[in-house]
C-alpha cells in the first residue's frame, strides 16, 4: 500500500509514522524546508525560538509512536515535567500560580474566595467526567457516521455540552478571576471560552491527569526525534516541495502533483494541510454533496495569532516559563476578536520564556522568549504590513508595565509573526491560528471527518479534523486513522 503524507506537522508525522509500522509504503511531503508546520523553529543569533506549540501534555502519545517501533523515546529526546503550569497575572496586579499542587492550588483560592474551594473540587470532578468519556473514550475513534453522533448525544447532553466553558465554570466558581483563569483552557486549541462547547473543559483535567511539560532544546527537539525516527524507518521525505493538486479519477483519488510538476501515485492520500484549504485549492471540488456544501459555507473559523519573538540581553529571573496576562476586559476583548473582528489595545496574551527552564535556548546571560497574542482572523480584513508594527509596540509597552520593566532598551533580536503567515505559509483559511473553533456544532461529526466525504483514499489528520487542535488532539487524530485505513 503506497500512501502519501502532505504535511510535518506532529499529526502528519504520527500519521506517517502509524502508517508505516502497518507496513504501508510512505512519503512524507513538506512545503518547507524544516519539518514541523506550526511547531517549525527559528534560529536567530544564537537564539532559539519555537514557531508555535510550547505547552507538552499527555507526552504518552508521543512515547506511542516510537513503541510502534519497539525504541524508546528517552534515546532521542528529554521532556521535562513543569512545577509551575502557569502563572497568571491580572491588570491590577494579581498574580496566580497555577500547579498540579492541590494544596497549593486550595490554598490560593481560599485567599481570593474561601467559598470557591469547593466549588473547585467539584469543578474538577466533572471535568474528568468529561474526560473520561471525551478524551479517553472518543478522542482517537472515528466519527463518520452520524448514527453514532446521535449515540453520543444523551451522554454529551448529561456532561452539559450545551453550556459553554465559562458558563460551566461559572456554574461552580462565583470569583470572577478565578472564572476567568479556570475557563481559558479553550484558547489553547482557538476556540472562544464563551462559545467553546463545555466538553472542551476536559483539557483542565487533561493537564491534572499528565502535567505539564517542556521538551528540552524546545518542542523543535520532539519533531528532529521523530524526524530522525522516520529515518530510521525509511519513511522518505521531501522536504522543500509543494503540492498543488491532489489528482483523482472521478472520486478516486490517485496521486499528487507538486509545483515543479511532478506527479507521484498514490493509494492514499492523508493531509496534515488544513481541511477547508485542501478541499477549495488543491482537489477538484464539484461535488454534489449538499450536507457537505453546506459544511464548508457555515464553518467558522479560529482567531488569528500575533506572536513576537524577542531575545534580550537581560535576564528576567522572576518571569515563569509559561505567563498568561489578562487584559482588563474579557469577554468585551473575545467578542472583538471573535465576532466583531477588530482589533483592541486591551489585550491579554501568553508570553513563553524557555530559558526559565532551558539556558541552551539564549546566548550565556540572555533571555529567550515568544509572546502570543490572540487576533482576528483574516476575514477581518486587517491590514497587517501596517498594524503589524504597531501591534508589536503595543505588546512591547504592555509587558514593559506589567512584567518585563526596561524591556524596549533590552531587546537584542525579535521579529513577528501575523495571520498573514498562517493563511501564506501554513496555507490555513483567513490565517486562522487553529483552523475551525471548537463549538459544539463544530466538534466530533461536525468537524471535517478524518477519511473524507468526497473523495475514496483522500484523510485527514491535524488541527481542523476530529478530535481538534493541541498537541494531544492532532496525535490522536492520526490514532484515528489507525482504525480507518
Amino acid at each position: 500500500m503506497i500512501s502519501i503524507v502532505i504535511g510535518s506537522g506532529f499529526g502528519g508525522i504520527a500519521a506517517a509514522l502509524r502508517l508505516k509500522a502497518k507496513g504501508h509504503n510512505v512519503t512524507l511531503i513538506e512545503k518547507h524546508e524544516d519539518l514541523g508546520g506550526r511547531a517549525r523553529v527559528f534560529k536567530k543569533n544564537g537564539f532559539t525560538f519555537d514557531g508555535g506549540p510550547t505547552v507538552i501534555t499527555a507526552p504518552h502519545l508521543i512515547d506511542e509512536l516510537f513503541q510502534l517501533f519497539n525504541k524508546n523515546s528517552k534515546d532521542y529526546l528529554e521532556i521535562k515535567s513543569l512545577k509551575t503550569w502557569y502563572q497568571f497575572v491580572f491588570e491590577d496586579g494579581f498574580k496566580f500560580d497555577y500547579s498540579g499542587d492541590e494544596e497549593e492550588m486550595v490554598n490560593q483560592i481560599k485567599k481570593i474566595n474561601e467559598k470557591d474551594v469547593n466549588g473547585y473540587k467539584n469543578l474538577v470532578n466533572f471535568t474528568k467526567k468529561i474526560f473520561d468519556k471525551g478524551f479517553t473514550e472518543l478522542s482517537d475513534v472515528p466519527f463518520d457516521k452520524p448514527s453514532f453522533m446521535l449515540k453520543q448525544i444523551p451522554s454529551l447532553f448529561n456532561l452539559k455540552s450545551y453550556k459553554s466553558v465559562y458558563g460551566l465554570v461559572s456554574s461552580y466558581i462565583e470569583n470572577e478571576k478565578l472564572r476567568r483563569l479556570l475557563s481559558m483552557h479553550p484558547l489553547l486549541v482557538g476556540g472562544n471560552p464563551f462559545t467553546t462547547t463545555s466538553i472542551y473543559g476536559l483539557i483542565l483535567y487533561l493537564e491534572k491527569k499528565w502535567g505539564i511539560h517542556y521538551s528540552m532544546g524546545g518542542t523543535g527537539q520532539i519533531i528532529n526525534g521523530m524526524e530522525k525516527l522516520m529515518n530510521e524507518e525509511n519513511i522518505k521525505i521531501l522536504k522543500g516541495c509543494e503540492v498543488n493538486k491532489i489528482l483523482s479519477n472521478k472520486s478516486k483519488i490517485t496521486g499528487v502533483e507538486l509545483s515543479n510538476g511532478d506527479k507521484i501515485q498514490t493509494d492514499n492520500v492523508v493531509c496534515n494541510a488544513d481541511p477547508p484549504a485542501v478541499y477549495s485549492k488543491l482537489a477538484n471540488i464539484n461535488s454534489s454533496n449538499s450536507i457537505f456544501n453546506w459544511k464548508m459555507k457555515r464553518m467558522e473559523y479560529s482567531m488569528g495569532l500575533f506572536v513576537y519573538y524577542f531575545g534580550t540581553k537581560k535576564v528576567y529571573d522572576d518571569v515563569e516559563h509559561h505567563t498568561i496576562k489578562f487584559g482588563d476586559k474579557y469577554k468585551e476583548h473575545l467578542d472583538d476578536i471573535f465576532n466583531n473582528k477588530k482589533l483592541n489595545d486591551d489585550i491579554s496574551y501568553y508570553l513563553h520564556r524557555p530559558t526559565a527552564t532551558d539556558k541552551s535556548m539564549a546566548p550565556d546571560n540572555h533571555d529567550c522568549f515568544y509572546v502570543l497574542v490572540p487576533v482576528p482572523n483574516n476575514q477581518s480584513g486587517i491590514d497587517w504590513s501596517i498594524e503589524g508594527g504597531k501591534m508589536k509596540n503595543l505588546v512591547i509597552k504592555k509587558m514593559e508595565e506589567s512584567l518585563l520593566p526596561n524591556l524596549r532598551e533590552n531587546i537584542v533580536e525579535d521579529f513577528y509573526l501575523t495571520p498573514d503567515y498562517f493563511e501564506k505559509e501554513l496555507n490555513t483559511k483567513y490565517g486562522s491560528g487553529f483552523s475551525i473553533q471548537p463549538k459544539f456544532t463544530q466538534s466530533a461529526y461536525f468537524r471535517f471527518h478524518n477519511k473524507s466525504e468526497i473523495f475514496d483514499g483522500l484523510y485527514f489528520v491535524g488541527a481542523g479534523t476530529h478530535p481538534g487542535a493541541g498537541v494531544p488532539g492532532v496525535l490522536s487524530s492520526a490514532k484515528v486513522l489507525d482504525k480507518i485505513l
